[in-house]
């Protein structure tokens, strides 16, 4: 049995979480967010400037919350996690600097953290056994990627976007629609009150051995179905909002059109029964809902990552974590970020 503290900042959300294990089982002690939604939302997307500056204010706060709320001491850590990759480097920087400073001053073991393969594994936090082997859908705002796990430590990528991510695709299509920020919830939202009919918005990749994505081409779709045929304005104020609720339905169709067939494809490729799921796009209703009608007509498990732990957050690296600290794996105090995986 371990017990590691994580730290998570590579992006615009501040974690800090206190994960331990025994065996299989996690037991998150602590899972502290602090969220920058109010920072950021009139830029209309997150500023990699204001996401380091807020890191700097909250980390310390967040650490020494995350102590005193589970009553458990320096002492009881075995080790200090973080993640190093990908994401902001600015944001990334302010996260490792505190981790390993923590590491220093408490004389604990550091481990540097995959976020990717973090969201990868996020789903088995709550379950009582390992799902290994299964495929990984990772969806997020700057991450849409197939994964072969064979276990916590032996992961491979199958396919990734070759432009746009799903979540980014999510916020333009907000800021098309004059939705907010940040966009996924906001289509999200309103697409429950529309019609995924409605428009047959283009499926791109769709070669049958092809596990990679593309979402650019539909967001530029969207956009002429809006304001039409090779207008960037003028449409969206003629607009009742039903119509702008089918819109926001037929994308998320398909989306999440391509999303379900190349997840089943991916298992089907490797010969794996277990499908995982994580990402900040994994809350989305429209692709937990027809995820889990497919897979049920497939004859795959499906495990979908609770939506607590869906976002970034410090509990799904400090799991991830507990599985490198017990396969004897350290890194130097001198762990450098990087902006790619």
């Amino acid at each position: 049995m371990a017990c590691i503290l994580g730290i998570e900042t590579s992006c615009d959300e501040t974690s800090v979480a206190i994960v331990s294990n025994d065996g299989p089982r996690y037991e998150v002690h602590c899972n502290l967010i602090a969220a920058q939604l109010d920072l950021h939302e009139k830029y209309g997307g997150v500023v990699p400037e204001i996401a380091s500056r807020a890191h700097l204010e909250k980390l310390d706060l967040l650490v020494a919350e995350a102590l005193a709320s589970t009553g458990l001491s320096r002492d009881e850590i075995d080790a200090i996690a973080v993640t190093n990759r990908p994401g902001l480097i600015g944001a990334l920087l302010i996260g490792v600097t505190g981790a390993r400073t923590l590491a220093w001053a408490w004389e604990k073991p550091l481990i540097g953290v995959n976020h990717i393969h973090a969201h990868c594994t996020s789903a088995a936090i709550t379950l009582d056994a390992a799902p290994w082997p299964a495929v990984a859908l990772v969806v997020s705002g700057g991450h849409t990627s197939l994964f072969h796990v064979r276990d916590y430590l032996d992961i491979a990528l199958l396919g990734a976007t070759i432009d746009d991510a799903a979540g980014e695709a999510f916020d333009k299509i907000a800021a098309i629609l004059d939705l907010g920020f940040p966009g996924g919830p906001a289509v999200d939202r309103v697409a429950k009150n529309g019609n995924p009919s409605t428009h047959d918005f283009p499926r791109a990749l769709p070669q049958r051995d092809s596990l990679d994505f593309s979402f650019s081409g539909l967001k530029t779709a969207v956009l002429y179905q809006v304001h039409g045929p090779g207008k960037t304005s003028g449409g969206l104020e003629k607009l009742s909002e039903s119509q702008v609720a089918d819109i926001c339905a037929s994308f998320s169709a398909a989306v999440v059109d391509v999303l379900v067939r190349k997840t089943l494809r991916a298992a089907e490729q490797v010969g794996v029964d277990t499908i995982v799921v994580g990402g900040g796009v994994a809350a989305n209703s429209m692709l937990r809902e027809r995820l889990t009608v497919a897979c049920e007509k497939a004859g795959r498990m499906l495990h979908l990552t609770p939506m607590k732990f869906c976002t970034d957050n410090a509990a799904m690296i400090a799991a991830l974590a507990l599985r490198q600290f017990e396969a004897g794996q350290r890194d130097p105090l001198s762990l450098t970020a990087s902006a790619r995986a």
